[in-house]
């Protein structure tokens, strides 16, 4: 099992527009974030979660050739506004699973009704065949136990993916996980989770709270994603526990 991180920032991007602080004008490659997506390879398969408006960036510098699957944690703007940039997968390959809650699924309808309402008239649309999450399910050679999450006040899903021999677990955009979801997140390789600032956040976890979450499942190793321009790579490297380190654009690990 490989991943890769396409991108690994907020929903504003790294560097932020019109912003001049010492991160957003840094020249270290690893504090140039696009938004947030992971890509996971296993058995010569590909399925990516979350596909962001920066996808076809994401997409070209990773030389992708191919999707199998999609699985989306929640329909914010930053996490599926890349998604008519499918179409390149369809051409040559047909439609493309995609996974989400019910939810996710009423929002995602909604945002791209010219999508799924067939009224659309001309043109290309992306080929989708949905899968509505209700438990476990098996994609990719994987099998993937979704969980919740808490985002402000929408509930989103997390992932956790296995192969039989190592697990990880993907979490972004959340300030709270709850009980019956820590429960499912032990005894993992690899923890990805978000951690937006040093300052607290009403809807996004902060270091200090992403830290006590990873203290308490004591992964193997802990990424930290969705990250603001309050952290420059280099000094919150030194900052971080052994063990946590923070992600970066394209960054590829095997598991």
């Amino acid at each position: 099992m490989r991943i890769t991180f396409l991108g690994t920032g907020t929903s504003v991007g790294i560097p932020m527009i019109g912003c001049d602080c010492e991160v957003c004008q840094s020249d270290d490659p690893r504090d140039q974030r696009l938004r947030t997506g992971l890509m996971i390879e296993n058995e010569g398969q590909r399925l990516v979660v979350d596909i962001s408006a920066d996808f076809r960036q994401q997409a070209l510098r990773e030389k992708m050739d191919r999707l199998d699957a999609l699985l989306i944690t929640h329909c914010h703007a930053d996490h599926v506004f890349g998604l008519d940039d499918v179409r390149p997968f369809n051409f040559r390959h047909g439609a493309i699973p995609l996974y989400a809650s019910e939810i996710t699924w009423k929002n995602l309808r909604r945002v791209f009704g010219y999508i799924f309402e067939a009224t659309h008239i001309g043109g290309g649309l992306p080929q989708l065949k949905p899968h509505t999450i209700d438990g476990e399910f098996s994609i990719c050679g994987l099998r993937v136990t979704p969980f919740d999450v808490i985002h402000g006040k929408l509930v989103v899903t997390g992932f956790r993916f296995t192969d039989g021999r190592r697990d990880l677990a993907f979490i972004t955009d959340c300030n709270f996980i709850p009980e019956e979801s820590l429960a499912k997140l032990h005894g993992l390789d690899l923890l990805i989770i978000d951690a937006l600032q040093f300052k607290p956040h009403p809807t996004h976890l902060h270091l200090d709270q992403t830290l006590n979450y990873i203290a308490g499942l004591k992964p193997r190793r802990a990424l930290l994603t969705h990250m603001g321009h309050q952290f420059k790579h280099r000094e919150l490297c030194r900052r971080l526990p052994e063990g946590v380190e923070p992600a970066y654009d394209g960054l590829k690990i095997e598991i």
